[in-house]
């Protein structure tokens, strides 16, 4: 939980989570404080990364400061400022329970502070934090391939800051593995997770892919499968294996664009141009229709795992920005999709241009035959 009015990105789970203060990176407020509690599950105890605290410094911290406590042992951590910073970028708490708070008076300078924390259940926050653990695989030149693991918490996508050192010093919690984990479907943020990836000597592993927000990565040695629907969104369906590919046997829409173009010719964007590698036109609604959908028919019940849309560039400039998405088993009965959060409808930020790919996850998975 949080409370106070210097509060900023907060994300709070019981096995992760991401924290800072208001405005960051940017200057914090003037006499604001913010109250966070941290609670572990029983037995597990809490492991903290200081991603960044930059407080103004003062004599004992007085003006700005950030203090731990750990309130079963009665162990204290702090004052934190710019001229009394923490030891270590990691702190390994003996407790499940931990408070931070975070106050300022008047000051001038500052971009205040972030951290993150995970449970002794996943020690590879640790690695996130301090250096990546590098494991060679079993090849015959082990310098050609690496092994990356990172615990990545929650909360970590809408956080604003710069990458913290090199893949040889680690990365912090901000880092684009961790947000590109995010927007290649491999975590969810809401929740966390371990991500792992291979680095092979002279091939890219990642290609890049605008997606929710900012430039993230999609695998490239791993390609996520291509399906399905393509058009005004192009979109593709992404189904449990890397190469399966979700054929979709019909289409259909709320309604369609009928163009008569400057020569008086006719050209139909029916929801049948709406398939993944469609030449020339794709689907489009007609025009000042108001909550158009796109409806895909997978022809029996399928696990489906993720969207990838796609606009279209013929002639025209046209592409969906977001969306929602529902699924039906019967075509009769919609239900929308929320996410592993569970509380309201997801909404998919989709693409900033015409010509590139952004793929989306669901996280958890839906089982249907109808998406919309």
């Amino acid at each position: 939980v949080s409370a106070g009015n210097g509060c900023g990105h907060t994300l709070l789970t019981p096995h992760s989570g991401t924290l800072s203060s208001k405005n960051y990176p940017g200057t914090y407020p003037n006499h604001t404080m913010c109250c966070w509690r941290l609670q572990a599950p029983p037995g597990t105890s809490l492991l903290l990364a200081f991603g960044d605290v930059d407080l103004e410094p003062s004599e004992h911290c007085a003006h700005s400061s950030l203090r731990l406590a750990d309130p079963q042992t009665g162990t204290a951590y702090g004052p934190y400022c710019r001229n009394s910073v923490p030891s270590a970028p990691l702190l390994v708490t003996n407790s499940s329970t931990v408070t931070i708070l975070f106050n300022s008076t008047s000051h001038h300078s500052g971009r205040g502070l972030l951290l993150s924390y995970a449970t002794s259940q996943h020690p590879g926050m640790g690695a996130a934090s301090a250096g990546m653990q590098r494991h060679p695989w079993d090849v015959p030149d082990p310098s050609l391939i690496m092994c990356f693991s990172v615990y990545c918490p929650a909360g970590c996508k809408d956080i604003h800051g710069d990458i913290w050192g090199n893949p040889s010093q680690g990365y912090r919690d901000t880092s684009v593995l961790c947000k590109a984990a995010v927007h290649a479907g491999v975590i969810a943020d809401e929740l966390g997770g371990q991500v792992t990836l291979s680095r092979e000597k002279g091939i890219t592993l990642y290609e890049s892919a605008f997606a929710n927000g900012l430039r993230s990565k999609r695998p490239g040695a791993t390609p996520m499968s291509r399906v399905g629907v393509s058009g005004f969104p192009v979109c593709c369906l992404l189904s449990p294996a890397c190469d399966d590919v979700l054929e979709v046997v019909a289409f259909n829409a709320s309604s369609w664009w009928h163009e008569v173009d400057v020569l008086g010719q006719d050209r139909a964007w029916v929801a049948e141009r709406a398939a993944l590698g469609t030449t020339g036109h794709s689907w489009a609604a007609e025009p000042g229709a108001k909550a158009a959908w796109l409806e895909l028919d997978l022809g029996t019940r399928r696990n489906v795992t993720g969207i990838i849309t796609k606009g279209s560039s013929e002639q025209h400039n046209y592409y969906v920005t977001s969306y929602h998405v529902s699924s039906s088993r019967d075509g009769k009965n919609w239900r929308s999709y929320r996410g592993s959060s569970g509380q309201e409808d997801k909404v998919f930020e989709g693409n900033a241009d015409s010509q590139g790919e952004v793929s989306n996850a669901f996280i958890p998975p839906m089982v249907a035959r109808y998406i919309r």
